[in-house]
């Protein structure tokens, strides 16, 4: 009898611990083949996917994601996510120049890759809620736009000429501050804005019990509509490439499932919406579809 050959996606994932296994070859399928053929950094293929349908599935950082769907982009998301940690110690000053507490930043220019990154969704939605800063208050200075062609930063925003580098400008004192993650400079006079930033996010996840989601998995839309076997089949993949990660699944991680995320979803949202980068608050039903919704 003959057998229909697996289905091949144009597929943009990076290489992470909890994806590896699908990378290597350990976890595979019948039905579907996906054609790993992004960059190795896979933010630097969402304009391609976004702009020009150049993948067919593929992580999606979750604010990017946010805005697909505002603007009518033929993606829907997995509740699998692919990467996720505390943002708590992504923001830094030179303590050289002076003192900052979280409050201080008011008033001045803060440097931020682009004003739309998730990174900086994080943290500012941490400063905001935690520390009481008036987000409006703040000149959020950007090297980049954003994914979509649609989307335009809020009026507090400033781009810096091209090839600008953020940390860099905050140890010379242009910038007060940066929102930069792993791209903090590793200097000994750059501190945390927020105090005690691990120990800060261990009392958050006790509180919240959310790890802030950085990227979910995507397909195409008519994928998921004409194929949900295949949607269910990554879904399984993905879940299977978790539980083979090299020394486990980092504790704590954003679980599988929609119901299991939908308190982190939402949080995201809400802070996508007070914060300008998505036009209006939807809900998390919304995002997904009704075989990604019934994947738990």
């Amino acid at each position: 009898m003959a057998t229909t050959p697996p289905t091949t996606l144009k597929t943009n994932l990076a290489d992470y611990p909890v994806t590896r296994a699908i990378r290597d070859g350990r976890v595979t399928s019948d039905l579907v083949t996906l054609d790993i053929c992004g960059p190795d950094q896979a933010h630097n293929g969402f304009k391609a996917m976004l702009r020009e349908g150049k993948f067919d599935a593929g992580e999606l950082a979750i604010v990017t994601y946010l805005q697909a769907r505002a603007y009518g982009k033929p993606y829907v998301a997995l509740p699998a996510p692919i990467s996720g940690r505390f943002q708590h110690h992504c923001a830094g000053f030179n303590r050289e120049l002076g003192h900052l507490d979280p409050k201080d930043i008011e008033g001045k220019r803060i440097g931020v890759r682009t004003y739309a990154q998730t990174t900086g969704l994080w943290i500012r939605g941490i400063l905001q809620h935690e520390y009481g800063v008036d987000l409006d208050k703040v000149t959020w200075c950007t090297v980049g736009e954003g994914h979509l062609a649609e989307y335009a930063d809020p009026s507090n925003c400033e781009r810096l000429p091209k090839g600008s580098d953020i940390g860099q400008m905050m140890l010379d004192g242009e910038l007060a501050a940066t929102l930069q993650g792993v791209d903090l400079p590793k200097d000994p006079r750059v501190q945390h804005l927020v105090p005690d930033p691990h120990q800060a996010a261990k009392d958050w996840y006790a509180r919240e019990g959310v790890v802030p989601i950085n990227h979910l998995f995507v397909v195409h839309q008519d994928l998921s509509r004409e194929r949900p076997d295949i949607v269910r089949e990554i879904y399984r993949m993905i879940g299977e490439s978790r539980a083979l990660a090299e020394g486990g699944v980092p504790d704590p991680f954003p679980p599988m499932g929609f119901e299991a995320n939908r308190k982190g979803i939402q949080l995201a949202i809400d802070w996508a919406f007070e914060q300008k980068i998505i036009p209006e608050k939807v809900s998390v039903e919304s995002l997904f579809d009704d075989t990604t919704r019934a994947l738990n």
